[in-house]
């Protein structure tokens, strides 16, 4: 296929990912959006099997990646792990599995594979795997903070709220560093990730944040990221939950209430690495 083929293919793909994806009830409050314009904060919007990545061909990373969560039956056995990573014909840039090697990075998962594959199946794992819905992580956050965070957000938000949304991604603040084994993935300072619950009669939304460095040592008390998404639409650039009420947003996007979420039960669990 012809380089300008591809391009067309791709802008196509991404086009109606996006058309499809704008009422999806993946996505809570609307898509996150580029605060200004700018090269940095620029993606396109690709829809997948369960999640909804806002990639970045520059940064060689999505920016944002959403996803729904509800109660998983955990009485059903796990699929086989794949043994390798996809490259995503959507992208625009050329990162394939080998493209991490010998990185001294992990391949990070933003749309994590458990949740994926236990709520939608085959498919949903298979997606989770593709390229763009991963970044450069260090081994002690991927392994052991990161994965304590999954297992909870899986095993004990769900049991909190009907159905949780998750919106996650890197952060990238210093100066521009990429993967010593590709120039095309630039390498996260930190990464976030916030949950919010449906706002029902009288209950309204509940909403938790991290904001997670790369330096974790992995064994940290989840408490001690806690944040809020303000904090995160500072770092980011992106404005998140932009179709709700500007009151309603505000008060949300500067809410720390991680009693709530009752996290001081589960913010010292170990990991299983």
């Amino acid at each position: 296929m012809t380089i300008q083929k591809k391009f067309r293919r791709g802008a196509l793909l991404s086009l109606l990912a996006l058309i499809v994806g704008c009422s999806d009830n993946l996505l809570y409050q609307g898509e996150p959006k580029a605060v200004g314009w700018g090269v940095n904060t620029w993606f396109h919007t690709l829809r997948n099997n369960g999640f909804i990545v806002g990639y970045s061909d520059i940064r060689g990373n999505p920016l944002w990646v959403e996803y729904a969560l509800s109660p998983v039956d955990e009485s059903v056995p796990s699929l086989l792990r794949p043994s390798r990573f996809t490259k995503d014909s959507r992208a625009f840039n050329s990162i394939t599995h080998d493209s991490y090697t010998k990185s001294g990075y992990d391949r990070g998962h933003n749309a994590p594979n458990y949740a994926m594959s236990h709520l939608y199946g085959k498919e949903g794992q298979k997606d989770s795997f593709l390229m763009t819905n991963i970044s450069p992580q260090k081994p002690r956050l991927n392994q052991q903070f990161w994965q304590r965070l999954e297992e909870v957000e899986v095993k004990h938000f769900t049991k909190l709220a009907d159905k949780v949304w998750v919106i996650t991604g890197p952060v990238f603040t210093g100066s521009t560093e990429r993967l010593s084994s590709s120039w095309r993935v630039e390498i996260p300072d930190a990464f976030y990730k916030m949950y919010i619950t449906e706002a029902k009669p009288n209950q309204p939304s509940k909403v938790l944040a991290f904001l997670v460095p790369q330096t974790v040592q992995g064994h940290e008390p989840l408490s001690k990221f806690v944040t809020n998404i303000d904090t995160i639409e500072a770092q980011t650039g992106l404005d998140f939950c932009s179709d709700l009420n500007d009151v309603i947003e505000d008060k949300l996007e500067a809410s720390v209430e991680p009693q709530a979420w009752d996290l001081q039960a589960v913010s010292n669990l170990p990991s299983r690495y």
